[in-house]
């Protein structure tokens, strides 16, 4: 596997992690869990995912021409949140459509949820 490739995420391995908070992850867990971050770690896909994630579906045909960039190197960051399992995609015709896939978000807000952490004990 080459540097910018990113393997394919299990969202089932990400989903057996407990929050953060609760207890620290083994190697394995960072492992499985790292590529989500990672796919939302550059500025172009963060920006893409939140395009994305503010309207049902969104069509490359509308992502593209909001960056100063190729509409191959539109096409690549796409494919990493893909990959990821961070978006869904469907093609009609000749564009792609893309959407959300909740149950991501669901299992990195539950594995970022402080508020599942154990009450510290105040001293003084």
């Amino acid at each position: 596997m080459s540097k910018q490739e990113l393997p394919v995420v299990d969202l089932n391995a990400v989903a057996c992690c407990s929050p953060l908070a609760v207890r620290p992850m083994d190697a394995e867990q960072a492992a499985m869990v790292a590529p989500l971050f990672k796919a939302l770690g550059d500025p172009i896909r963060l920006r893409l995912m939140s395009m994305i994630a503010s309207v049902p579906e969104m069509c490359v045909c509308d992502l593209t021409p909001a960056f100063d960039l190729s509409g191959p190197t539109i096409s690549h960051h796409l494919k990493v949140l893909r990959e990821a399992g961070l978006v869904d995609s469907e093609r009609r015709g000749t564009w792609v459509w893309y959407r959300v896939k909740p149950e991501a978000f669901r299992h990195l807000g539950a594995l970022l949820d402080i508020s599942a952490a154990p009450a510290a004990s105040s001293t003084g």
